[in-house]
């Protein structure tokens, strides 16, 4: 609505609408990227569906594909092969010049990062760099996620500052911007630029002690932030600032993590699988000195008790398999019995681990789902295997869900889950609670 309503010389607050359309316009933005001299995915933009199949051989799969201009990652999808493209071409978009449909190369395997800034158009402030919990490809606002990130150096910490504040400053921006990244094998790359106000902001703020919203509302209408935050400033030229953002001080020691509510409950026969459409429709909070803690905590607020004792139910796609071999073995090591069906039973079992086999839906009983329902799962950890081979994943998460029993979609979601449990434990099962009175009372 920006432009149009700057062509009808309807006065816009904040940042400048052809900022906003660099932002939106995935080509104009890839040369904006390419301009700064920063990293993106490969991208290419289609118009008619013969060209999106392609431009789709030419990036090669998995993909992330979506509409121009959506909020909310609707109509978004993962595809892992062309016919799950064709799939997607036929059912879910519409494909003209004036509605192009966007291809991003997929990186898997990448942690996902969001930051919120703040800036008046001269002088940019770094609200917080959060970390997702699941992989980059989960929405953002679906992802749990960290502030400060949980597995991140400092110095990617560093470099995602730098180059937020370098866009901003591009953009010129005058309130708040949202910034998402993908770190893999080190190296950062840009996703996606909103200068508005994000979902994160009431979490960010939350965090930090300061509420981002109200700074953004009086630099709209012309203020400084030297003006408004004069103590903020002050830290910065003495560098005593937290790694992960300007507005705390050097010692901060806390992490937050947000986690997300789902109304699976509501929707009997949705497919709790977490994707980059976004589903959620709430969000909470928790707050300890360790990041296991802190997960922990918001498991409870989201309504899930992670458990301490019982079996763990692990079923991973192929690509995964590598990757969960650390999971079971320290579900193992905490004393839970793991349970898993043939192929990933197969590869623990190769590897050592005294895992033992269940029966999917499709081979028998009594199987997977029988034994969750009966009680005798206390976690499932399931990550998808593609839309087309998932008739028995879809009805373990959903009788999971049904259940109330922890689950996660992810492998990263499937650590976290196990670093909380460890903390827990090692913290002999209590919980301390955190006013955000006293720990911003401390700074």
């Amino acid at each position: 609505l920006s432009i149009p309503l700057r062509n009808l010389k309807v006065p816009i607050l904040g940042t400048d609408p052809e900022s906003i359309d660099i932002a939106e316009d995935r080509e104009r933005f890839r040369d904006l990227i390419n301009q700064l001299g920063l990293k993106q995915p490969e991208s290419l933009t289609a118009r008619t569906k013969e060209e999106a199949l392609r431009r789709a051989k030419e990036l090669g799969y998995p993909l992330l594909v979506r509409p121009s201009y959506v909020l909310g990652g609707r109509a978004m999808r993962i595809v892992y092969e062309e016919g799950e493209l064709v799939e997607y071409l036929q059912e879910a978009v519409e494909v003209s010049y004036q509605r192009p449909i966007l291809l991003d190369r997929y990186l898997s395997d990448s942690a996902e990062v969001d930051v919120d800034a703040l800036g008046d158009g001269e002088d940019f402030l770094i609200g917080a760099v959060m970390e997702h919990i699941e992989e980059a490809g989960v929405h953002s606002g679906d992802s749990a996620a960290s502030i400060p990130p949980y597995t991140l150096g400092k110095d990617t910490v560093e470099e995602i500052k730098r180059q937020t504040k370098l866009i901003a400053k591009a953009l010129k921006v005058k309130g708040l911007i949202n910034l998402q990244f993908a770190v893999k094998d080190g190296e950062v790359y840009v996703l996606e630029v909103n200068p508005r106000a994000s979902r994160t902001v009431p979490f960010v703020s939350k965090s930090i002690g300061y509420s981002l919203a109200k700074l953004a509302a009086k630099v709209c209408v012309g203020r400084k932030l030297r003006e408004l935050v004069p103590e903020v400033f002050e830290r910065l030229e003495k560098g005593n600032v937290h790694y992960c953002s300007d507005f705390l001080p050097k010692e901060w020691n806390y992490y937050t993590v947000k986690e997300v509510v789902f109304p699976w409950n509501r929707f009997p026969e949705v497919d709790p699988l977490l994707g980059p459409e976004m589903r959620s429709t709430g969000e909470v909070m928790g707050i300890d000195r360790k990041f296991g803690l802190a997960y922990y905590k918001a498991q409870l607020a989201a309504g899930s008790r992670l458990p301490t004792e019982g079996r763990v139910f692990i079923s991973v796609a192929d690509r995964d398999k590598p990757k969960v071999f650390g999971l079971a073995k320290g579900f193992l090591d905490l004393g839970f019995e793991v349970l898993a069906t043939a192929g990933t039973y197969r590869s623990l079992k190769e590897r050592g681990l005294n895992v033992k086999q269940v029966l999917k839906v499709s081979e028998g009983r009594p199987n997977i789902v029988d034994m969750i329902k009966n009680g005798e799962v206390q976690a499932v950890i399931n990550t998808p295997t593609g839309r087309r081979a998932r008739s028995d994943a879809y009805h373990i998460r959903r009788a999971t869900v049904q259940q109330g029993i922890p689950y996660t979609t992810t492998v990263r979601g499937g650590y976290a889950m196990l670093e909380a449990i460890r903390c827990y434990l090692e913290h002999n099962k209590s919980l301390e609670v955190y006013s955000l009175q006293e720990v911003f009372g401390e700074v």
